[in-house]
């Protein structure tokens, strides 16, 4: 919110993942308790070129407990004495101020922080993408091992009962061979009969015919 002629925070919504705050070259002169009611967990905030004069208005500012980076360039109050010591004593939890800490070192880049930030998530996210947790591998493969002893169990059962329908149809067969056979025999001796019937007729015929010539010869 740089540069929108603000000048105060008290409508400032509840922003409790917020980290990083830009508030330069607007009207603020105090005011400053609402950020650690609204924003609590600040990292880095930027009230360059407000209308901050002393450090009782900077004092609100030591609730912010993760609040590493304050810059308070083009101020007023950085024209007080000692205005440097004087911040990192009041607030002990921030590490730079106007983009330098207590031994004049430069302050990383913002978009470095942002891209170290960035490859932590991309790590994490990363490692949940890995692959299942433990075990969850050793599940599957113990279902799939069990899929194929079913598979296995309905093979065998499929081919016993192959056998069996081939044993049945071979039983069968020898069955209705047998029978055949037997049917034959039967019509054989039907056969034999009725022509040894026959013959016990002509042997009675002839029998007669002799009697019946014995009987003229004696007339």
């Amino acid at each position: 919110m740089a540069n929108v002629e603000l000048s105060s925070l008290a409508r400032l919504p509840s922003l409790n993942k917020l980290r990083k705050l830009e508030l330069s070259d607007n009207i603020i002169s105090g005011g400053l308790e609402v950020l650690a009611e609204k924003c609590p967990n600040l990292t880095y905030l930027n009230l360059s070129g407000n209308k901050i004069k002393d450090l009782s208005t900077v004092e609100a500012l030591q609730n912010l407990k993760n609040l590493k980076s304050l810059d308070l360039f083009n101020c007023e109050i950085t024209n007080l004495e000692d205005y440097r010591e004087s911040i990192f004593e009041l607030l002990q939890q921030i590490t730079y101020l106007d983009g330098f800490d207590q031994e004049d070192n430069e302050a990383p880049d913002s978009e470095e922080e942002d891209d170290e930030d960035g490859d932590e998530d991309d790590e994490e996210e990363e490692e949940n993408e890995a692959g299942p947790p433990e075990g969850y591998e050793e599940e599957e493969e113990e279902e799939e091992d069990e899929d194929e002893d079913e598979d296995e169990d309905e093979d065998e059962a499929g081919s016993e009962l192959g056998e069996g329908e081939e044993e049945v149809g071979l039983s069968y067969l020898m069955k209705e061979e047998i029978q055949d056979e037997e049917d034959d025999d039967d019509y054989v001796e039907e056969g034999e009969e009725e022509e040894e019937e026959e013959e016990e007729g002509l042997r009675g015929e002839k029998r007669k015919r002799d009697a019946e010539d014995d009987g003229e010869e004696d007339d």
